[in-house]
């Protein structure tokens, strides 16, 4: 058995590669994200409103009754946020409903619940205790189940998926010490031995990882004969000898989370533990998450609905100048934020939700876009409560309760919303991301022109496919449905929502024509212009979220189901919505992006460290940024928790 290579050192530009070949390269079914930032809004595509089977809403519904009835009854959300741990006997209270296997097929054992009321079911549990939901989801949205269920064998499928739905809980262990959304730093290893794997490596922020039974584990494999190598992915069981849990994180929101510090010594994997071939890891991992990131927007939208009642509960008892404080034009506009934003996350949530169930789009830009805009507006929505809470929202719930006052947390939903912006991919690194996917088009038929290390032959070659594609593409900018009168006519049901359909068009159109123009200015230099691509995404993920309002506005009138209401709502959101727009497009070439630059480097250069004095730094002193990770045995006591 050889020894653990080095810990790797890449340039800018192989970390980029490497991202590159993880992507999933083809688009083999329609996306109605992808066709928005081309410019095209293809409506087709998600209107009608996709709906369950009534076999699957019959069981998703039964489920349900059963799951509220458990956190009614069973589940205390103060206890867990002051004892910062969710009690083993409500654990297993969940395995018993078969909580733990909601999206793992009957054949396994487990519920084979689709995705939608698989986020129901989270935004549920959520409601009760953000912790719960976080357990549940990465459980089944990123560990074992959901990448077993793409990539396992089906020997694995029977050995592991009957354990995950009713006894076991799994975690996903990718992250490291000094490792992010950079994997192509990864520093943990699997040496192949004879018929195993030898693990080497410490994880860090491994959320279920205090109490897992079993683990997703992303290590490099070493090239060697007869290996490709390669960032792979295994199936590891937690008691294994060398696995050590050296400590139980602790954060300013989610206190109930069991998420640790995980290392690997000279731990033997067998090799039918691996998932899919070497090399695969990082693909699976990306894989996984298209669908896996669904789960964050539950939470989300669990936090905007009792939000929203909070907020309309206290603004009518709570009175200021003689008339309760809702009417007064300052907090009745965030409480139409809140109740408008509410209903538009819903309308992603579930579309998104259930264009994965369907399986007839492509939806990687739809997930992404679904956590990307809900873990934004979520906080924003948390934000606004505690403002018109005043210091009521600041105080603790437990405060308000020991003198005499409701026990509202609203400052603990503030705190555990705000770990969605950084959770499976921050904010800034989906709006990279997305841009990827929102320019691929260009970049596979204009993509050499930009390449560095193209011979002018490519570039010569790829100057030709792109004035084919532009000569077709570029025209059909310039006019469409958008500027028609009478266009969406079915969407004026007394409210008018037509009316933001077009613009939704029109605005497409322009979106599409200022990513090409932003091309074309900086071509090769696109890619460091992430302020630009940021606000690209913005725009889009705003325009993804009005049609998703206005097309659940009208699958909910053409049900019978609160069509008047969902009407006003939407319309009130596509208005708010529409004003963001208009001012990120404004910031695509009026900005300070080119002077924050000059003033970063003036900062990292110490230029601007006498701005920093006059304080004192309550940190510790001397303590590293970075905690080692080298390879070797553990020295910690093993705060491995099993809940069996």
């Amino acid at each position: 058995m050889s020894a653990a290579p080095p810990k790797p050192t890449v340039t800018e530009r192989e970390a980029r590669q490497v991202a590159e070949a993880a992507r999933q390269q083809e688009w083999r079914k329609p996306s109605f994200a992808k066709e928005l930032f081309l410019g095209r809004f293809r409506l087709d595509l998600i209107h009608p409103h996709p709906m369950p089977t009534d076999e699957a809403t019959q069981r998703g519904e039964e489920f349900l009754a059963k799951l509220r009835d458990f956190v009614e009854t069973k589940v205390d959300g103060a206890r867990i946020e002051r004892e910062a741990r969710i009690p083993d006997d409500v654990v297993d209270g969940l395995k018993e409903l078969g909580a733990f296997g909601m999206k793992i097929d009957t054949k396994y054992g487990g519920l084979g619940l689709g995705q939608v009321y698989y986020n129901k079911a989270l935004t549920l549990v959520g409601s009760a205790s953000p912790a719960i939901g976080v357990l549940l989801s990465a459980h089944q949205s990123i560990g074992v189940p959901q990448p077993l269920k793409l990539f396992g064998s089906p020997e694995q499928k029977e050995r592991f998926l009957p354990r995950c739905a009713r006894t076991d809980i799994s975690a996903f262990l990718l992250t490291e010490p000094d490792v992010g959304s950079d994997p192509a730093r990864l520093a943990t290893t699997a040496v192949p031995d004879g018929d195993d794997y030898v693990l080497d490596g410490v994880k860090l922020w491994t959320t279920n990882g205090v109490v897992a039974d079993l683990l997703v584990v992303m290590a490099r494999v070493p090239k060697s004969e007869g290996h490709k190598g390669g960032i792979t992915a295994f199936v590891v069981e937690t008691n294994s000898p060398g696995i050590t849990v050296e400590n139980r994180n602790a954060f300013m929101g989610l206190r109930g989370i069991e998420n640790g510090v995980t290392r690997f010594h000279q731990v033997r994997v067998p090799a039918a533990h691996r998932i899919g071939p070497e090399g695969a890891g990082l693909k699976i991992a990306l894989t996984t998450l298209n669908t896996g990131r669904l789960s964050l927007p539950a939470s989300c939208v669990a936090a905007g609905k009792w939000c929203l009642k909070i907020a309309r509960e206290w603004s009518a008892a709570r009175e200021q100048w003689g008339k309760p404080i809702a009417h007064h034009e300052a907090v009745g506009s965030k409480i139409s934020f809140i109740a408008a934003t509410t209903f538009a996350l819903e309308a992603v949530t579930d579309l998104a939700s259930q264009m994965a169930d369907e399986d007839r789009n492509d939806i990687r830009i739809e997930g992404a876009l679904a956590k990307l805009y809900a873990s934004e507006m979520g906080w924003l929505i948390a934000d606004e409560l505690v403002q018109i809470r005043g210091g009521r929202g600041f105080e603790t719930a437990d405060s308000l309760r020991a003198r005499g006052e409701r026990g509202v947390p609203a400052e603990q939903v503030l705190r555990d919303l705000r770990i969605n912006r950084i959770f499976e991919g921050s904010t800034e690194i989906m709006h990279l991301l997305i841009a990827r996917e929102a320019v691929d088009a260009h970049l596979s038929v204009a993509g050499d022109l930009i390449d560095p290390e193209k011979s002018l032959q490519d570039k010569a070659k790829a100057g030709a496919n792109a004035g084919v594609f532009y000569a077709k593409w570029l025209p059909k900018l310039i006019a469409g449905q958008g500027q028609l009168p009478y266009t969406y006519s079915e969407f004026k049901q007394g409210v008018d929502l037509s009316g933001h359909l077009r613009y939704v068009e029109r605005t497409a159109r322009k979106l599409a024509r200022s990513t090409f123009y932003g091309m074309s200015r900086w071509q090769g230099q696109m890619e460091t212009k992430q302020g630009f691509l940021g606000r690209i995404v913005d725009i889009g993920a705003e325009l993804f979220a009005m049609s998703a309002a206005c097309v659940r506005a009208e699958h909910l009138r053409a049900r019978g189901e609160h069509g008047r209401e969902a009407y006003q709502l939407a319309d009130a959101f596509c208005r708010q919505s529409r004003l963001r727009v208009e001012e990120l497009f404004g910031r695509l070439w009026s900005n300070t992006d080119d002077l924050d630059r000059k003033v970063v480097k003036g900062v990292m250069s110490g230029t601007y460290e006498w701005l920093e004095q006059g304080i004192v730094d309550p940190s510790d002193d001397g303590g590293v940024w970075i905690a080692d990770a080298t390879p070797g045995p553990s020295t910690h006591e093993n705060v491995h928790r099993p809940i069996r």
